[in-house]
């Protein structure tokens, strides 16, 4: 199993040291975030920190930026990191796409679709100088002249994954993807039922094998030294898990353990501005569902219960205060979990 981390987004000059000291205790990628601050520009500083560690988006918006604009990004951070790139795009709901991002709404899988398929378009024009020429309902790219082609990077093609809950996306992720980044907001159960199901059908629509298409995530980690640390964390992923839980379009996953009603609860709570008495609503049971809760000298084994045979890449991250030392034996740990993920392709 590989194991990412984050670097701080909201400071330049603290990026390349934690992406330096990321890369020494053994994390296999940094994944940045579109939250509060733009997700390209920290992998540029970490890629000039680094040698060997992925960088990846996890996940940028893409509906608010044009292909092109983003083609031309992520060439740019796969030729300066020597092939470490990995975009990572999402959908984002209708209305912050409508009212945040002030862009049109359609339903976003064929549209992702498209998406995916005109990027490598436009890198296949760059790197093997093919003609452009991408033409679909949502996106048409038909110009490109020499002036504004880059040279050819003469490295592997950069992975794309997308983020995907529901199964219309899961598809075109295993249609059309180098992997999917799973919510945590997902359990066991629906990754085994929904989610490999609707990817296996992806991949098989496009006659590829599940050895060369990772998947990100699917769950949520809660960790630390002792029972009261725990404790501790499930409160905050008992907030998430109630606040995602609110909104119907997550509700997929309750449906496949009979929980619509808690969903139902939750969004009408939600709906009254009840933020804060909606975690009380979610049973222990409920959250050990979507978390995996282990101390450090358990975790290992507790990710490879939860997540083992699914998942091949998760997020973890621990604070300062925590030895390094140990750090780098829990990841070591955790990286021996086996993972039906071998290696992206690399042919453009």
């Amino acid at each position: 199993m590989r194991i990412d981390t984050s670097v701080p987004l909201n400071d330049w000059k603290a990026i390349g040291p934690a992406a330096k000291a990321a890369e020494a205790l053994g994390y296999d990628g940094i994944v940045t975030y579109e939250i509060q601050n733009d997700p390209f520009l920290s992998l540029a500083f970490a890629a000039m920190a680094t040698e060997r560690i992925t960088l990846g988006t996890g996940i940028v918006v893409a509906f608010p930026r044009s292909p092109m604009v983003v083609a031309e990004i992520g060439y740019d951070l796969q030729r300066q990191s020597h092939g470490r790139f990995h975009l990572g795009l999402g959908a984002q709901v209708k209305g912050h796409n409508e009212r945040r991002f002030s862009v049109p709404w359609s339903p976003p899988a064929p549209r992702m679709r498209e998406y995916v398929e005109s990027l490598r378009a436009i890198w296949r024009c760059w790197e093997k100088s093919e003609p452009l020429h991408y033409e679909g309902k949502h996106y048409r790219f038909t110009l490109m002249t020499p002036e504004f082609s880059p040279p050819p990077t003469g490295l592997p093609r950069i992975p794309i994954s997308i983020a995907a809950v529901g199964p219309a996306m899961l598809k075109v992720a295993g249609r059309v993807c180098d992997g999917v980044r799973l919510h945590g907001f997902a359990t066991r159960k629906y990754l085994e039922e929904v989610c490999l199901p609707k990817l296996n059908e992806g991949l098989a629509l496009s006659g590829r094998n599940r050895r060369n298409f990772e998947v990100w995530g699917g769950g949520f980690v809660v960790t630390g030294a002792n029972d009261e640390e725990l404790q501790r964390q499930m409160e905050g992923i008992r907030y998430r898990v109630a606040f995602y839980g609110s909104t119907r379009s997550y509700h997929h996953v309750f449906r496949v353990h009979g929980w619509e009603d808690l969903g139902m609860k939750l969004h009408e709570m939600s709906k009254r501005g009840e933020w804060k008495k909606m975690p009380a609503e979610v049973p222990d049971d409920v959250l050990r569902s979507f978390a995996a809760v282990a101390t450090y000298d358990e975790l290992a084994d507790t990710l490879e219960s939860r997540f083992g045979g699914v998942t091949d890449t998760l997020t973890l991250g621990f604070g300062d205060e925590v030895d390094r030392n140990l750090v780098s034996e829990i990841l070591q740990d955790v990286k021996r979990i086996d993972s039906p993920f071998e290696g992206h392709l690399t042919d453009w």
